[in-house]
């Protein structure tokens, strides 16, 4: 009776520590059918332009960008939007 008690609060102690490290990745680029966020650590690395252009185009609409945040952990935001009217063409999906 006495070992159950501190054997309890281990594991829960040690679930605790585990959920805790995982808490804290967060994805570079995250998106789905209505817009998403670029990270500002891929500014440099690749065009963020192409990369939300791309994204938009799977769904068949236009990007138009929102905000950025320019300071260390920042986000570009964009949103996808329908095809203007008038345009006959889908959007074109980049390739490289």
């Amino acid at each position: 009776m006495r070992m159950i008690r501190p054997a309890i609060l281990m594991a829960a102690m040690l679930g605790l520590l585990t959920c805790a490290a995982r808490a804290d990745t967060v994805p570079e680029f995250k998106g789905n059918d209505t817009g998403g966020i670029i990270s500002n650590g891929l500014i440099g690395q690749t065009d963020v332009r192409a990369l939300a252009i791309d994204h938009c185009a799977r769904y068949g609409k236009v990007v138009k960008f929102l905000g950025s945040q320019n300071y260390y952990g920042g986000y570009v935001s964009f949103a996808c939007r329908w095809v203007p009217y008038g345009a006959s063409d889908r959007p074109l999906r980049v390739r490289y």
